[in-house]
């Protein structure tokens, strides 16, 4: 701004940086908040995996293929319980370079509010000294248009002797102001170079932040694609003619079948004399 005292430059910055601080907060908590529901969906998947039966008696291949299923089911779980643990993590270490950026940039915004006050003190006591100067020199001009009338002349020479003074005094707070405004100006350039430098910084490190979490839950979604291909694997394993086998063979009572029932006649034993040989059992097949 052309307006010496203006700050509308710099608090245009400030804001700025303000808001790039909060985006960093808003992120790290978006992080927590994620790693909240990973840890619940986590333990979900755990108890789930734990407590609830799923085909508890089954027999032999498809047996092992459930129980191969449940235990991934469980390290899925578990995976993502330590993906809330790395979230956690990630959004400590976005905590930490926001707030070294905040301690950082506090130091210079010390020095820039000491120059501004400094700078505005010295403007506005220049100004008063010059309007106190402005004073003087309109009361000279008067005075020295009455200058006929004897008994102003001692009123005048002391009008003019203060002029004189003001004028010294006015030049010195001139010059003391200019000093101070190359100085400002210098110290201005520098926090802006500070600024952007951090700004700069936030940027890449919020970038990569967010391109870390991406890889993050791309490498849990391989893992949990591996945990699932540990499942299909068993099910590839999984026999129907073996779990028949299995059962038949876990639970056979025996290779005959029962004997026909053969019928008797005991109402008229003397026509049945010769009784009637049982049929031998016949092995059946499977």
């Amino acid at each position: 701004s052309t307006d010496l005292t203006s700050t509308v430059g710099y608090d245009s910055i400030i804001q700025h940086l303000n808001d790039g601080r909060k985006n960093c907060k808003e992120f790290e908590d978006f992080l927590k908040e994620r790693a909240i529901i990973e840890e619940k969906y986590g333990k979900e998947l755990i108890n789930l995996s734990k407590k609830k039966p799923c085909g508890q008696t089954e027999l032999n291949t498809l047996k092992r293929s459930l129980d191969v299923f449940k235990q991934q089911i469980d390290n899925v779980g578990q995976g993502h319980i330590q993906l809330a643990q790395t979230l956690r993590e990630e959004a400590k270490k976005m905590e930490d370079f926001r707030e070294k950026q905040k301690l950082h940039r506090k130091k210079i915004e010390l020095i820039m509010e000491a120059i501004h006050k400094n700078r505005n003190l010295q403007y506005k006591k220049t100004m008063e000294v010059k309007q106190t100067c402005c004073r003087f020199l309109l009361a000279l001009l008067y005075l020295s248009s009455l200058s006929h009338f004897w008994q102003l002349f001692l009123k005048l020479a002391q009008t003019k002797s203060a002029l004189e003074d003001s004028d010294r005094s006015y030049q010195q707070s001139v010059t003391t102001l200019e000093k101070i405004r190359e100085e400002w100006q210098k110290e201005h350039i520098k926090a802006c170079e500070f600024f952007e430098t951090q700004e700069c910084e936030r940027i890449n490190y919020f970038r990569n932040a967010l391109w870390l979490h991406v890889n993050q839950l791309s490498q849990d979604c391989v893992q949990n694609d591996e945990k699932y291909e540990e499942i299909r694997k068993s099910l590839e394993m999984c026999s129907i003619e073996k779990d028949i086998y299995f059962f038949v063979n876990l639970c056979k009572t025996g290779s005959l079948a029962p004997a026909p029932v053969v019928y008797e006649n005991y109402y008229n034993t003397q026509r049945n004399a010769t009784p009637v040989r049982s049929p031998v059992p016949v092995a059946i097949s499977r």
